[in-house]
C-alpha cells in the first residue's frame, strides 16, 4: 500500500507543477494580462459614438497584440503532432551498464511527455501521410531531463547532418508552386534520393507498411542513433534504444490510407486522444540492446552509421521497462506545441557518440528552439520544466520567468560565497566520457560508411510476401508521380543493387527497362573534385539472410483491444444477433459502432429500440477494423437497397478486413462483389483462414480474425471495384 501511495505521488509530480500554471476561467471576471478588471469587452474606445478608435484604448491594443503573436512558428519538420503524459515503470537495474537514476530505481515511475508526429507535412496536413513518424519522449527523472528524440523507423536517410537541410528541402513542397503537401512522390525528392545510395536502407523503410501505421499506439519507437551507457566505474557500453507496442504493429492498406486522410485527417491524432479518455491505455516496453566496448568493430557494418540498424538476431534486445500514456494534454498549444525536445538532454550515466548526425542534431536542435519559441528561456515553460531545482547563472533575456535575487552570476565568486557550487561527479554531476581522440581536421568519411544496400536488402529479404507486394506498389506509386525520366532510371538502377527481382517489378510497373547498370557514378554526396571513386557504395554481406523483427508479418496478434467494429442493422434487425456480438466484442476490449441509415434509433424485430452512433453519410469503413452484419431480413434488405451499405462492405473487403455475418445478414455480402459461394457457408468451414470472412459463425472465430488483423492474400486474388 506504501508503494503504490509513493508511485502515485511521484507519477502526480509533473502534473501538480503544470496544475501551478493552468487556468480555469469559471466563475471568474475578466481582466487584462496585468490583473486590471475590464466591465466592456465589446466595443473598443471611440471619439463619440461614430468616431474613430482611439490610440489610447490599451486593452484593444493588448487583445489585438496578443491575438496576432498567439502562433509561433511551426516546426520545419514534425510539424504535425499529437502528445500525451504518462510514466515509465522501470523492471529492473541496469547499474552493470548505466549509473542513470532512472534506470536504476525500481521503486517509483518517472513521470514522462511523448509526442508523436509526422515529418515532412505541415501541422494542417493529413495524419495518414506515407512518411516517418517522430517517437520522441520527455523523461522528467531526479537528475533533470531526459530526451529519447527519434523515430518509429530505426534508421536514417543520411549518415551527417550536413546533409539535413538537403534531404528536407527536397521532400518539402516544390519551392517554384508549394506542392504537394506532405508528400515525397514529386521530382525533388526523388531526384535527391537518386543521387544519395545511403538513403537506399531508408527508403525501403518508408515504402514499407511501416509509413502508415494503422495508429500510434501500434508503431515501434527507435533512438535511431547509438548511444553510450557509462556506469559508475566509468565503463562504456553502446546502445540502441527501441520502444516496443504492447499491442503490436499495425498498418493500414495504402488505398485506405489516402482515403482516411480525406474522410478523417485527424485519424492518428483521434485515435491517440480517444483511447487514453476511455482508459485504454497506450503500452510500449523500453528495449535496449547493449554492445561493449570492445565489440564496436565486430559487425559487417559500423556502429557509429545512422542509416543502419544492429539485427535483432545479433544483438538481443532487453526489455527493461514500460511506459503507460495516461493523461491528455489539458492545452494543446500550451503542451504539445511548445514542449521542446532536444537528443543533447541528456542526464549522468547517458552519453554521445561520434554518429556524424547526432552531433549535428545536437547543435540544430537548440537553434531551432531559439527561433520556434523565440526564446532562451524555453526551458521556463511549463511543460518543459524539469521536477528538480535550476541553479546556474544564466540570467536575463526575452520572456524571462525566473526572478534571481542572487548578488551575483558569475563563478568563481566570493559575495555569494561561491554558490551556486560546481557538482562533483560523485554527486551525481555529468561528466563526458573520456574517449581518446587522435585524428587530423578532415572532411571525410570512414569507408566503413560506404555499404548502402546490404541492410536494404536484408529489409526486403525479411518482408512477407505481400509486404513485399507493397514495397514494389509504393515505390511504383511514388517513380510514377516523378515526371523526370532520367531520375526514375537512376532510381531503377539503385534498387537493382537492393534486389533485381525488385528493380523488375517497379521497372514494369512505370513501363520501363530496367537499367542494365547503375548510372555512374551511382554516389553524389562527396565533392566533385575527382575523387567519387573513392566513394561508390560497396556492398558487405550481412551475417544474417532475413531478420524475423523486421517483418510486421511477425508481430503479436492476440488482442482487439480498441479496435472498432463497424455493426451494419437498421430497422428490422435480429436484436439478439446484434446484441449478442456486440456485448462479446466489447468483453474483449473492442470499440463497437452500429451504423445505419440515418442517425437517430433503430427498431428490432421484436421491437427494442437500439441507439445508432454513425449513418453511412458521416462515417466510412475506412476508420474501422472490421464488420459484422448480424441477422434480420428487413434489416438485410433495407441495407441491400442501399448503395453506400453496398461499398461500405466491398471496401472493406478490399482492405482484407475480417468481416462477419449471421443469418439474413449473409444476403447483403451475396449481393456485395464479396459472393459469399455455398462451399464457402459451409459452418464446418475453419472461417479465420478463409481470409477472415465468417458465416454463422460463433463470436469466439470472428474476434479470432479481428485479432489477425488483415487478411492480405485477398490483395491479388480478389479484387473489388471499391
Amino acid at each position: 500500500m506504501a508503494k503504490k501511495k509513493i508511485e502515485k505521488k511521484v507519477a502526480n509530480e509533473k502534473v501538480n507543477d503544470l496544475k501551478s500554471n493552468t487556468q480555469n476561467g469559471e466563475g471568474q471576471m475578466l481582466s487584462t494580462n496585468q490583473g486590471l478588471l475590464i466591465n466592456d469587452n465589446q466595443n473598443s474606445l471611440k471619439s463619440g459614438e461614430r468616431g474613430a478608435t482611439l490610440l489610447e484604448d490599451f486593452i484593444l491594443r493588448e487583445k489585438i497584440t496578443h491575438f496576432d503573436h498567439e502562433r509561433i512558428p511551426e516546426r520545419i519538420v514534425h510539424a504535425r503532432g499529437t502528445a500525451a503524459h504518462g510514466i515509465f515503470q522501470l523492471y529492473k537495474p541496469i547499474a552493470q551498464y548505466t549509473k542513470a537514476k532512472f534506470l536504476n530505481d525500481t521503486s517509483k515511475p518517472t513521470p514522462v511527455f511523448a509526442r508523436f508526429s509526422t515529418v515532412a507535412g505541415s501541422r494542417g496536413s493529413s495524419d495518414l501521410a506515407r512518411d516517418v513518424r517522430g517517437f520522441a519522449v520527455k523523461f522528467y527523472t531526479e537528475e533533470g531531463n531526459y530526451d529519447l528524440v527519434g523515430n518509429n523507423m530505426p534508421a536514417f536517410f543520411i549518415q551527417d547532418a550536413i546533409k539535413f537541410p538537403d534531404l528536407i528541402h527536397a521532400v518539402k513542397p516544390e519551392p517554384h508552386n508549394e506542392i504537394p503537401q506532405a508528400a515525397s512522390a514529386h521530382d525533388t525528392f526523388w531526384d535527391f534520393i537518386s543521387l544519395m545510395p545511403e538513403s537506399t536502407h531508408m527508403i525501403m523503410w518508408v515504402m514499407s507498411d511501416r509509413a502508415i501505421p494503422r495508429s500510434l499506439r501500434m508503431m515501434e519507437g527507435f533512438g535511431v542513433h547509438t548511444f553510450r551507457l557509462i556506469n559508475k566505474e566509468g565503463v562504456s557500453h553502446f546502445v540502441k534504444f527501441h520502444w516496443k507496442p504492447l499491442l503490436g504493429i499495425h498498418s493500414v492498406a495504402w488505398d485506405e490510407a489516402q482515403k482516411i486522410s480525406g474522410k478523417d485527417p485527424d485519424f492518428h491524432r483521434r485515435d491517440l486522444f480517444e483511447a487514453i479518455e476511455s482508459g485504454a491505455f497506450p503500452e510500449w516496453e523500453l528495449g535496449v540492446q547493449i554492445i561493449p566496448e570492445e565489440d564496436e568493430h565486430k559487425f559487417a557494418f559500423d556502429l557509429l552509421d545512422p542509416t543502419k540498424l544492429i539485427p535483432e538476431e545479433i544483438i538481443p534486445v532487453q526489455r527493461i521497462g514500460k511506459m503507460t500514456l495516461n493523461r491528455n494534454p489539458d492545452n494543446y498549444f500550451a503542451e504539445t506545441e511548445q514542449v521542446a525536445y532536444h537528443p543533447g538532454h541528456i542526464v549522468p550515466g547517458i552519453d554521445f557518440t561520434n554518429d556524424p548526425l547526432l552531433q549535428g542534431r545536437l547543435f540544430s536542435y537548440t537553434d531551432t528552439q531559439l527561433s520556434r519559441l523565440g526564446s532562451p528561456n524555453f526551458h521556463e515553460i511549463p511543460i518543459n520544466r524539469p521536477i528538480v531545482p535550476v541553479m546556474n547563472n544564466q540570467r536575463d533575456g526575452h520572456m524571462r520567468q525566473t526572478i534571481n535575487s542572487d548578488k551575483t552570476s558569475y563563478q568563481p565568486n566570493t559575495i555569494s560565497n561561491g554558490c551556486p557550487f560546481q557538482a562533483k561527479a560523485v554527486d551525481g554531476g555529468f561528466t563526458s566520457f573520456q574517449e581518446r581522440i587522435d585524428a587530423k581536421k578532415i572532411r571525410e568519411r570512414s569507408r566503413s560508411f560506404l555499404d548502402h544496400f546490404s541492410q536494404a536488402t536484408l529489409f526486403f529479404n525479411s518482408q512477407a510476401e505481400y509486404e513485399k507486394n507493397h514495397i514494389i506498389d509504393a515505390l511504383t506509386f511514388e517513380l510514377g508521380k516523378v515526371e523526370r525520366i532520367e531520375i526514375r532510371e537512376r532510381m531503377l538502377g539503385i534498387l537493382t543493387q537492393v534486389d533485381k527481382t525488385l528493380a523488375a517489378k517497379v521497372a514494369d510497373g512505370l513501363g520501363m527497362m530496367v537499367p542494365e547498370q547503375p548510372m555512374y557514378p551511382i554516389n553524389h554526396s562527396v565533392p566533385a573534385d575527382g575523387i567519387q571513386k573513392n566513394y561508390e557504395p560497396v556492398s558487405m554481406k550481412q551475417s544474417i539472410e532475413r531478420s524475423d523483427a523486421l517483418s510486421m508479418a511477425n508481430t503479436i496478434k492476440s488482442s482487439i483491444k480498441t479496435r472498432y467494429i463497424a455493426i451494419l442493422a437498421t430497422n428490422g434487425v435480429d436484436e439478439n444477433s446484434l446484441t449478442e456480438m456486440k456485448n462479446a466484442l466489447e468483453a474483449e476490449g473492442a470499440k463497437t459502432k452500429v451504423v445505419a441509415l440515418k442517425l437517430g434509433t433503430i427498431t428490432g424485430v421484436k421491437g427494442k429500440e437500439i441507439k445508432v452512433d454513425q449513418s453511412f453519410l458521416n462515417t466510412s469503413s475506412v476508420l474501422f477494423d472490421a464488420v459484422y452484419i448480424p441477422s434480420g431480413e428487413k434489416s438485410a434488405n433495407a441495407l441491400i437497397a442501399d448503395p453506400d451499405a453496398i461499398h461500405f462492405v466491398n471496401e472493406a473487403y478490399k482492405h482484407c478486413k475480417a468481416i462477419a455475418a449471421n443469418g439474413d445478414g449473409v444476403n447483403l455480402l451475396n449481393k456485395s462483389e464479396v459472393k459469399i459461394k455455398n462451399k464457402d457457408a459451409d459452418k464446418n468451414q475453419n472461417s479465420i483462414t478463409d481470409m477472415g470472412l465468417l458465416i454463422d459463425k460463433p463470436s469466439k472465430d470472428f474476434i479470432g480474425a479481428i485479432a489477425q488483423h488483415r487478411f492480405w492474400e485477398r490483395e491479388k486474388q480478389r479484387k473489388v471495384s471499391a
